[in-house]
């Protein structure tokens, strides 16, 4: 592990480990929970279903579930490929094919920069193993709201499962590293006032990477005020609950 990549071999996970791997050409990586023996827990919208269109761009774009089909399903884990919500998947399935990698949880303001890409760390601390283990296998059994590609996702799910950490306002992306750094791109491509800071090619490209970095830098959970302790019990209190809104009502009756 370190700066350029994240890269373990399955003889180095423990139980509780926060796991990702890359789908798509690195577009897009999936995360889960390592429970032991073989397991992963994680949270998907099931049959390539991620980004919610209803088209081909769904399967092709944001594709987390199980790569098994219906004729062929896995001997430990059967087909999957319809299965949304919180499910248990075996560590190949999970991974469909890709590498693994682990996410990494304390690192300091420099390590986080220097990972230019979103979802692979943040600053904020884990929970000790057992409080992970324990919400990971609560949201097995009780969900854990409905899938939103921006703000309650799969690396949403595991990072909460790591902190009990949830995003307490409405109106902001979740927890998500991925998402938080798509739109720090995106923020930074449209700003205005960088045509006015520089004129050439090289200021412009500092100007822009320094907005990048304090955008994804201040959206992170280990720094971002609009987070609040949120215990498991309380998350799934309610019927039908869609975690992102909820979260806003636990932190005002709080």
């Amino acid at each position: 592990m370190g700066v350029l990549s994240n890269m373990i071999d399955r003889e180095q996970l423990n139980p509780g480990d926060h796991i990702y791997s890359w789908r798509q050409a690195y577009i897009y990586s999936h995360h889960g929970i390592f429970v032991g023996d073989g397991m992963v827990i994680h949270f998907t919208r099931g049959a390539g279903q991620e980004i919610g269109t209803g088209t081909v761009l769904d399967k092709l774009l944001f594709s987390s579930s199980p790569p098994h089909s219906s004729d062929t399903p896995c001997p430990r884990c059967g087909d999957q490929t319809r299965t949304d919500g919180v499910i248990a998947s075996c560590l190949d399935c999970f991974l469909s094919g890709g590498n693994l990698y682990i996410f990494e949880y304390g690192v300091s303001p420099a390590f986080f920069l220097a990972k230019a890409r979103g979802g692979t760390c943040t600053l904020a601390p884990a929970d000790p193993t057992e409080d992970v283990l324990y919400r990971s296998s609560f949201l097995l059994e009780n969900g854990f709201g409905g899938y939103n590609i921006f703000k309650n996702n799969c690396e949403d799910f595991a990072i909460y499962c790591k902190t009990g950490l949830l995003v307490s306002t409405s109106i902001s992306v979740g927890r998500s590293g991925q998402a938080a750094s798509y739109l720090a791109a995106a923020s930074t491509v449209v700003s205005t006032p960088l045509r006015f800071m520089t004129t050439s090619f090289g200021g412009l490209a500092l100007v822009g990477f320094g907005m990048y970095c304090v955008g994804r830098l201040m959206s992170d959970i280990g720094v971002r005020r609009d987070v609040s302790k949120v215990p498991v019990e309380r998350l799934i209190a309610s019927t039908g609950l869609d975690v992102p809104g909820r979260t806003a009502e636990i932190a005002k009756e709080d």
